[in-house]
């Protein structure tokens, strides 16, 4: 993938040829990533891959392109990604593009001016539990035969942004999100290894989560659960529980949570 060959604001292939699991070759079945740089004068050399919400099934445009704009703005290099959704597929295809857009970001990366030590993810609701398990089980994400040479690149975010995120498929699970990535019946043990808070581990990054008491579709239990594996691996994290907000709300209010976060990634 040429650097050069990639507009701003433009989507552009995730994969170059092969694309692991592809089930067709039609809109659905194409992955794409979208660039928005930021104003010359306030560029960080960071980067944040987005993965927008939607219950594996579709994807929120507030939770991709909006994010995207906003936090260009604050300096940071943005990269929305579309991935592949149920019910055509399933797991591992979405872990195999969210591993692949970390990578190829990752490659990317000396051509823009962006650190190769300090590229994230973040991602809301469905795409939290997406951004979270590219975070905690990269391994599980397919490379493609033709990844030469971005296969041999970590798969790893650097940090993540996890915004009222699905992360249990056991207790406090939103089922829909996970029928959708596992089909009807889907084999325990992966149910359990997917069940995020069962899956961190001392190579997980640091992570920040910000949640909201009204949230009835995502429960907040999802993002306490993974803080408390977190703390037992002693994995940097920051929670933040608000009491007002409802599941989905992308940038509203965003003077509380998104303050947070900025101050928290100017850590890195």
């Amino acid at each position: 993938m040429n650097a050069m060959d990639i507009q701003q604001k433009v989507p552009f292939p995730l994969w170059e040829n092969e694309i692991p699991l592809s089930a067709g070759t039609g809109e659905e079945d194409t992955p794409t990533m979208t660039l928005f740089i930021p104003p010359v004068w306030k560029a960080n050399k960071k980067a944040i891959i987005i993965f927008p919400g939607g219950g594996y099934w579709h994807l929120c445009d507030h939770e991709g392109s909006a994010f995207a704009e906003f936090f260009s703005q604050q300096g940071f290099y943005c990269f929305v990604v579309k991935y592949r959704l149920g019910p055509k597929y399933h797991h591992p295809a979405e872990i195999s593009d969210a591993a692949r857009a970390v990578r190829l970001v990752r490659s990317l990366a000396p051509a823009f001016g962006i650190r190769q030590d300090c590229i994230g993810v973040m991602g809301s609701s469905a795409g939290g539990h997406l951004a979270a398990s590219v975070s905690i089980l990269p391994e599980l994400g397919l490379i493609a035969s033709d990844e030469k040479e971005t296969g041999k690149i970590s798969s790893r975010p650097d940090f993540a942004v996890l915004c009222y995120p699905v992360i249990s498929g056991e207790k406090f699970a939103h089922q829909g999100s996970f029928q959708k990535l596992l089909g009807d019946n889907p084999d325990p043990e992966l149910l359990k290894l997917l069940s995020l808070e069962n899956s961190v581990n001392e190579k997980t990054p640091p992570i920040f989560l910000q949640h909201r008491l009204g949230d009835t579709l995502v429960p907040m239990e999802n993002s306490i659960m993974l803080a408390q594996s977190l703390r037992k691996h002693n994995v940097p994290f920051e929670l933040h529980i608000y009491e007002k907000g409802y599941h989905g709300g992308g940038l509203d209010n965003h003077h509380a949570w998104v303050d947070e976060l900025l101050r928290w990634l100017s850590t890195f």
